[in-house]
């Protein structure tokens, strides 16, 4: 498949910003971490930043009675909560979002105790386990983490309640960039670079990065309930349908340009807006394409049902690999996709006219 991506150039990527952001441990209910790196950058660009009860952060360019554009981009990356400490040390969780186990076995991770502690979830050696339980696919339920720790040390450190991270180094690999957490911090760097790309616009802009999308898009609710939009924006990454396995994949392709959202399982994208994405793309020579799904979610829904309802749609980032610790993307996508946003700042008012 890479023969047939656009190379990548360097000056494509706030490379700075976005490893800043994606490898930063802030999961669900926890994201603090992050939203010390975002703050900066909404007070840069942003007339006020507001805060809501959550934990999302909000930078407003007030432009008086004018249409609200709210656009959504959330903090929080999957994660696992700590349930207890057996008495060897282990430490057993739940999940803070949606995982599939098969992507955290062998994987090293950041359990945020009383301090920042690495470890490893394990497996028994191959010639140690049965040709059963080597064809079983494994649950999360079967996994623990080790921290190399006896019991006693272990259950000072850490406690019920605590929340576990994924590792990762963002790296680019051939024309792609590669890490944990593109889900959806790659988001929250479109917005904040459309944010730096134009002060124009005739709405009140109400860029927001919302907490606890993973566990139900709670954050955009309480958000987009205070803001009242008239016209809102979804950030997220969608799954890419040129990975291993394209039958099951999405309908769209790294480096085809960023992905306008038809429909997934939690909203369908209002018809205006959709339409206005594609006239923006065409008038300003952004490669664009759909995402169409029954699977799915973003922030959209939230935004969409907010108050009296919203018009409201999502702009996408095109990802192979998505909740792993291997998420993929183009860097062309996401330039694409921090154009079509700011073209979308500056026009969203035609929408209300």
């Amino acid at each position: 498949m890479l023969s047939r991506l656009a190379p990548m150039t360097e000056d494509q990527l706030n490379w700075d910003l976005l490893s800043s952001l994606c490898e930063v441990s802030s999961p669900s209910g926890r994201e603090d971490r992050v939203r010390d790196i975002v703050r900066p950058v909404l007070e840069e660009t942003c007339d006020r930043v507001d805060t809501d009860p959550l934990g999302g952060l909000s930078g407003v360019r007030d432009r008086g009675d004018a249409p609200k554009l709210m656009l959504a981009a959330h903090l929080d990356e999957i994660g696992l909560m700590v349930t207890n400490v057996d008495d060897a040390g282990f430490v057993r969780f739940v999940p803070l979002g949606g995982w599939d186990a098969r992507t955290l076995v062998s994987q090293r991770v950041m359990v945020h105790g009383r301090e920042d502690l690495p470890g490893v979830v394990g497996m028994p050696p191959v010639h140690l386990t049965s040709a059963a339980d080597r064809n079983r696919a494994p649950k999360l339920d079967d996994l623990v983490i080790d921290l190399g720790l006896p019991g006693d040390e272990a259950k000072e450190l850490v406690r019920p309640g605590d929340v576990v991270t994924r590792t990762r180094e963002l790296i680019r690999m051939g024309h792609l960039v590669t890490g944990k957490s593109l889900d959806d911090r790659v988001g929250l760097y479109v917005m904040l670079q459309a944010l730096r790309a134009t002060s124009g616009g005739e709405s009140s802009l109400f860029a927001t990065a919302t907490a606890q999308e993973e566990v139900g898009l709670r954050g955009a609710r309480v958000a987009a309930g205070g803001i009242d939009p008239d016209v809102a924006i979804a950030i997220d990454t969608c799954p890419a349908g040129d990975g291993p396995d394209e039958v099951r994949g999405g309908t769209t392709r790294l480096g085809a340009g960023t992905a306008i959202r038809v429909m997934d399982a939690s909203a369908i994208g209002s018809p205006a807006l959709v339409d206005h994405f594609e006239k923006l793309a065409k008038e300003r020579d952004i490669p664009y394409q759909f995402h169409v799904a029954n699977r799915g979610g973003t922030d959209t829904q939230s935004l969409q049902l907010s108050g009296t309802g919203a018009i409201a749609g999502c702009v996408s980032i095109p990802s192979r690999y998505v909740h792993s610790s291997v998420e993929v993307c183009h860097p062309a996508d996401i330039d694409a996709s921090v154009r079509l946003v700011a073209a979308a700042i500056e026009t969203a008012h035609e929408l209300i006219a």
